[in-house]
């Protein structure tokens, strides 16, 4: 296995439990529609762009929109996840993950978001957690979605760090997918059964012990 020298963090499921919000805010957009929605289905949706989420709800619900009813649908979800977010700040971080992201950076490890998410950027700054990353790819970044690796690509590229030296942290299967069709090592935060396709995998952070963390890197 190489040694991992750099590190790239998904956010929503991972950094911050903002895949709650996603959920409410795509369920009350599908309701309006007619179309159920349940949390099985959401996880499909996880770390899939906005656009394609809502063509597989469509498809669910054999609902067909217009462009402009399209587009405008996305806006509203958007507009109800940001209202969720309000309120978001630094205890929303969720547990363990600033103990990994200090570690890493005392011990000048560079790392990278690489997420779907177009809020990345506010998230990160709400939550105080933005002048520790390197660099940052989110959904405004990239044009094509995981499970296609190119945001975790682009993000080693803007760390400089060879793919195969990188780690990334992920909590849905198309980023686990992403992940290791870009040789990265996978590490999936979630259900075992769901992530299976990962190189390790823990329930949360809190799992992962700073040793586990030091053997990848031999420090």
């Amino acid at each position: 296995m190489s040694k991992i020298k750099g590190v790239i963090f998904d956010l929503d499921g991972v950094i911050v439990d903002t895949a709650k919000f996603h959920f409410l805010a795509w369920r009350k957009l599908a309701n309006d529609l007619g179309i159920d929605f349940t949390e099985t289905q959401n996880e499909e949706l996880k770390g899939v762009s906005r656009v394609r989420s809502l063509e597989k709800i469509l498809a669910w619900g054999n609902v067909s929109l217009s462009e402009e009813d399209f587009n405008e649908k996305m806006a509203v979800k958007n507009e109800n996840y940001l209202s969720f977010l309000t309120n978001l700040n630094s205890e929303d971080i969720l547990p363990g993950v600033s103990r990994v992201i200090d570690f890493l950076i005392e011990n000048n490890i560079p790392i990278a978001l690489g997420s779907a998410s177009k809020n990345a950027r506010p998230i990160l700054e709400k939550t105080a957690l933005i002048g520790k990353f390197q660099a940052i790819v989110d959904g405004n970044d990239v044009s094509i979605a995981k499970p296609d690796p190119e945001v975790f690509i682009s993000a080693a590229k803007k760390i400089e760090i060879p793919q195969e030296n990188c780690l990334v942290f992920e909590d849905s299967v198309a980023g686990v997918q992403a992940a290791n069709k870009a040789g990265m090592l996978s590490i999936g935060i979630g259900d075992k059964a769901v992530l299976h396709e990962a190189d390790h995998i823990f329930s949360s952070f809190e799992e992962i012990e700073i040793e586990f963390i030091k053997k990848l890197m031999i420090l």
